[in-house]
């Protein structure tokens, strides 16, 4: 299905692509801490709300 060239290629582009990413993050954590204060806490009702949304729909369902 895929040839040897092709798996490897992608094994060491989602290694490095994760690599870069982590990298780039703790480069740019002060500068995140300091704009995004509240944003955990948005993300955390946003989750909250999506399992409200799903708890009233599989109750409307029985």
């Amino acid at each position: 299905m895929f040839s040897t060239g092709q798996i490897v290629f992608a094994v060491l582009f989602a290694v490095t692509f994760f690599v870069i990413t982590i990298f780039m993050y703790k480069k740019d954590l002060k500068l995140h801490q300091k704009n995004y204060k509240g944003v955990k806490w948005v993300g955390i009702f946003f989750i909250i709300f999506i399992i409200i949304l799903f708890c009233i729909k599989y109750s409307l369902k029985n």
